[in-house]
C-alpha cells in the first residue's frame, strides 16, 4: 500500500482504539503522531536514502535518472542490478520483517518496562503489505532473515484498489466523525 494510506488507515486506527480503550488516568496515553510515524515508518526506512539520491543526482542533472521512471516494469532480478535498488531492497528486508519488528518490539518492551503501543502500527504496515504487493515490485519479505518466502498478491497501485482503498479511508473518517472520535484531542 502506499504510504499515504498506510498513514490514513494508521490515523484512523488510533482513533478508533483510543475512543473504545478509553486511556486509564494512569496509563500513558497514546500518541497520534508517534503511531501515525510508527505507521509509515517501513517505507520510510527502506526508501528515504534511495529518494534522497535520486533527487540529488536530478539536481545536478544527471540525465540517467530519468530512465528509472518505469522500474515496476523491470524483472526483480535487473532491478537488483541499480545500486540505489539494492540499498532498497536490502532495507526494505529489515522494516518490513516481522522477525525484525517482533525483536524490536520485545526489546522496547524490555526497556521501558511496558509495551510502547504506537509500534503496533508498523506490524500493521506490514500485516497490510503482504497482500498488497506482488513479486514484480517489492513483494514483502515478511519472514527475513529466516526465510525469503514472499506472498505473491496484488498490486496495490492498481487503479480498482486505489479507488477502493481509498473511498474505504473516507468512509472511516465520515464514520469516525459520525462517532466524535474526530473531535477528540490527543
Amino acid at each position: 500500500m502506499d504510504i499515504f494510506a498506510h498513514g490514513l488507515w494508521t490515523g484512523a486506527g488510533y482513533r478508533f482504539i483510543s475512543q473504545k480503550l478509553g486511556e486509564p488516568e494512569k496509563a500513558k496515553p497514546f500518541k497520534l503522531w508517534l503511531t501515525v510515524f510508527w505507521g509509515i515508518f517501513p517505507d520510510l526506512f527502506a526508501f528515504t536514502p534511495t529518494f534522497l539520491w535520486l533527487i540529488w543526482m536530478r539536481a545536478f542533472g544527471n540525465p540517467a535518472v530519468t530512465s528509472f521512471s518505469h522500474l515496476d516494469t523491470l524483472e526483480p532480478a535487473i532491478q537488483d542490478t541499480i545500486p540505489f535498488l539494492r540499498l532498497a531492497h536490502s532495507l526494505y528486508n529489515i522494516s518490513h520483517s516481522l522477525i525484525v519488528f517482533f525483536t524490536i518490539f520485545g526489546l522496547v518492551w524490555i526497556f521501558m518496562r511496558r509495551p510502547a503501543w504506537e509500534l503496533v502500527a508498523w506490524l500493521v504496515h506490514i500485516l497490510i503489505d503482504i497482500p498488497t504487493h506482488t513479486y514484480r515490485f517489492f513483494p514483502t519479505p515478511f519472514l527475513w532473515p529466516v526465510s525469503t518466502w514472499k506472498f505473491n498478491g496484488f498490486s496495490w497501485g492498481t487503479p480498482w484498489f486505489m479507488l477502493l482503498n481509498y473511498s474505504a479511508i473516507v468512509v472511516a473518517y465520515l464514520w469516525l466523525r459520525r462517532r466524535g472520535n474526530l473531535n477528540r484531542s490527543h
